[in-house]
């Protein structure tokens, strides 16, 4: 067998995986679509190169509105490698404590909002503060983990714990151990990992499910779609109302950043 039947062949087995966690996908499109109906956002996290599953989710094709993509460079800005905003800086930001802290001081949340936060390990100090915070604010969230690396892995929190210990629902990508699926002949170490394979098709089952869900209950969502579609005039239409709607979401996010609670609606007008 080649390299390639070798790796599509686990790719098969990550899809098993992915199918046989339908119920949790379902429950994780019920709880983001709460969110999104109330006019509330669903907080996307991940650190490294778990930004990628934050992407996916939005805004691209195929997606829509009602996500908070929280991408901080700092943390996962790769293409420089070394240098100034080097991979090694980025490594060793993701392992500070304080650090989710000062990155949710930048929103208003409320318990009517979700999360999804994506981490292979579990095991980087800020994705797991984020969560433990998000919980502390009674905002239900949702892991995308790899459940054998996770368990293979050590926290790098003092107290040992994991990004599945402050998570409602937990996700599995189906990536082994390492991540990396392919045993290249006289090479010391594994090649080409699965867990981007995994974590995306978990990210397309739940925003499939979630606009299902939308649509049943009278909220059909504005879907980023290609003009080979529909049509160039109508793409234009929907990228520039979801776009609107994005704002406006955010916005919400921002009205009373640094306002104490103690302070009345009144005074604040």
């Amino acid at each position: 067998m080649s390299y390639t039947n070798e790796y599509l062949v686990k790719c098969k087995g990550l899809i098993d995986t992915v199918a046989a966690q339908e119920d949790k996908i379902l429950q994780t499109a019920k709880l983001f679509c709460n969110s999104i109906i109330e006019g509330r956002m669903v907080h996307l996290f991940g650190s490294g190169h778990s930004r990628i599953m934050v992407e996916e989710m939005w805004p691209r094709y195929g997606s829509f509105p009602g996500f908070n993509p929280i991408v901080e460079l700092s943390l996962s800005f790769h293409n420089l490698v070394v240098g100034a905003n080097g991979q090694r800086q980025a490594m060793f930001l993701e392992n500070v404590p304080g650090f989710a802290a000062q990155i949710l001081r930048n929103f208003d949340v409320t318990d009517i909002d979700s999360a999804l936060i994506i981490s292979s390990s579990g095991c980087n100090v800020v994705p797991i503060e984020l969560a433990e915070l998000f919980q502390q604010k009674k905002i239900k969230t949702v892991g995308i983990i790899s459940k054998l690396h996770s368990e293979a892995s050590t926290s790098k929190r003092k107290d040992g714990k994991k990004l599945q210990d402050f998570c409602e629902i937990v996700l599995d990508s189906g990536a082994p151990v390492g991540d990396a699926m392919i045993q290249v002949e006289n090479l010391e170490t594994p090649v080409a990992p699965g867990s981007t394979i995994g974590s995306c098709m978990l990210i397309n089952c739940v925003k499939a499910e979630l606009a299902n869900l939308l649509t049943q209950k009278g909220h059909p969502p504005k879907v980023l779609t290609a003009g080979a579609v529909i049509g160039t005039e109508r793409a234009t239409e929907l990228f520039q109302s979801a776009y609107d709607e994005h704002a406006h979401r955010m916005s919400n996010l921002y009205k009373k950043v640094g306002i104490p609670s103690y302070v009345s609606q009144k005074n604040i007008g």
